[in-house]
């Protein structure tokens, strides 16, 4: 089975049109025709793990076609979801974290540059290294 029609079987096994998929991982109707078409541009990573989850199938089963389609319990029980109930008590961590994964990747590194900042003042402390992995530079 082709990465093309995994996708395809997904979207219907969850019972979505493709507007519905695309709106759910936030790309347009065309961007998932594209996916499903056998001559089609596949998904970045991110955008297949967004489509695993929606779906609701296995990650390795979408990517490499290895493994078994449908998530097992334990798998369910150990989503992100189910970890941030155990482990995210506080609703504005929680907010922030939701804040953190919708964002694009592109404005990942520079909110928790700014995350950090805010802390900075707040504490008066440096947290931890920069990005490069040396010591950031004093303000």
């Amino acid at each position: 089975m082709t990465p093309q029609q995994r996708i395809r079987l997904a979207r219907r096994h969850a019972g979505l049109s493709q507007a519905a998929l695309g709106a759910a991982v936030g790309v347009q109707r065309s961007a998932v025709g594209h996916w499903e078409s056998t001559r089609g541009k596949h998904p970045s990573m991110a955008h297949l793990r967004e489509i695993a989850l929606i779906t609701g199938v296995q990650f390795e089963w979408l990517a490499t076609g290895r493994g078994k389609m449908d998530l097992s319990q334990d798998t369910v029980l150990d989503s992100v979801a189910a970890a941030d109930a155990v482990l995210v008590d506080d609703p504005l961590e929680l907010r922030l974290l939701a804040a953190f994964r919708d964002a694009p990747l592109r404005a990942k590194a520079p909110l928790v540059e700014l995350a950090e900042q805010m802390a900075e003042l707040r504490t008066g402390r440096v947290r931890g290294a920069g990005p490069s992995g040396g010591a950031r530079p004093a303000r």
